[in-house]
């Protein structure tokens, strides 16, 4: 690992563990709950204790002077949920342009098992072949998605995981096998610090459930979008969060840590 790649992941993550809030949606669902004012959806989610947050190139404006200082993540392929597939990701920017707009890192989404995993392949080995060059952190996206996959199988998700390892990755994001038993084994499945999606939207003693039993797995953390910035309170849900990945607080302990119901 390069010093500059080293150096990078620092501020995207604390002690090597990761609390990160994509809101890359823009394109994927439009202007939703939680994006229209990105700004203060930034700066709340980063007061509390987000390391980094994750847009598309465009929204670097409306990022710096808004996330305290914490890490910014460009994020590089996206598709629309009104498009003819979904599971198509296509290019939208270059790790030299998401060096012009200051980000400490970049992402890239795969579907593996979809119809578009080779040209994702390829595109994920060639992104990860030029960040190197940059000394820019890939984070990759990996997510079992396709025709007969099972997104929660653990050994399709520890395949996944292994992918983004294989061609070059820093950080791999990937879905919850729903357990700390069997996500335990995705996490087994390389040596790459994982990370986990937020998924559906739930309760949030059930999204603290899910970041409790990752981080027991042996996971690093969390790039939580929906669960997080479409919260009626971002600040409380990021704090918990934070508390769960970076003081190892239990599920009641990070609640009312930050201010949440403890109720089951």
């Amino acid at each position: 690992m390069s010093s500059g790649i080293d150096a990078r992941l620092k501020r995207i993550g604390t002690g090597g563990n990761h609390v990160i809030v994509p809101m890359d949606h823009g394109i994927t669902l439009g202007p939703v709950k939680g994006l229209r004012d990105i700004e203060s959806t930034i700066d709340a989610v980063t007061r509390a204790g987000a390391d980094a947050v994750l847009t598309q190139k465009g929204i670097a404006p409306r990022v710096h002077g808004n996330k305290n200082g914490k890490g910014y993540i460009v994020h590089l392929n996206a598709s629309t949920s009104i498009g003819p597939d979904a599971d198509d990701k296509r290019m939208t920017g270059t790790i030299e342009e998401a060096v012009r707009a200051g980000a400490d890192a970049v992402s890239f989404h795969i579907n593996v098992g979809s119809d578009h995993e080779p040209d994702q392949i390829t595109q994920l080995s060639e992104v990860t072949d030029e960040a190197d060059r940059f000394g820019m952190p890939v984070l990759a996206m990996a997510y079992a998605r396709g025709p007969g996959v099972d997104s929660a199988d653990p050994e399709a998700l520890g395949h996944a995981v292994r992918l983004a390892e294989e061609v070059g990755a820093d950080v791999v994001k990937t879905g919850y096998s729903g357990d700390a038993e069997s996500f335990g084994h995705v996490c087994e499945s390389t040596r790459l610090p994982v990370v986990i999606a937020g998924g559906s939207k739930g309760t949030d003693r059930e999204t603290l459930t899910m970041v409790r039993g990752a981080m027991d797995a042996g996971g690093a953390g969390i790039s939580m979008g929906r669960s997080v910035f479409q919260h009626d309170d971002p600040e409380a849900i990021a704090s918990g969060v934070a508390a769960v990945v970076h003081d190892d607080a239990s599920v009641d302990e990070a609640l009312r840590r930050a201010g949440l119901a403890v109720e089951a």
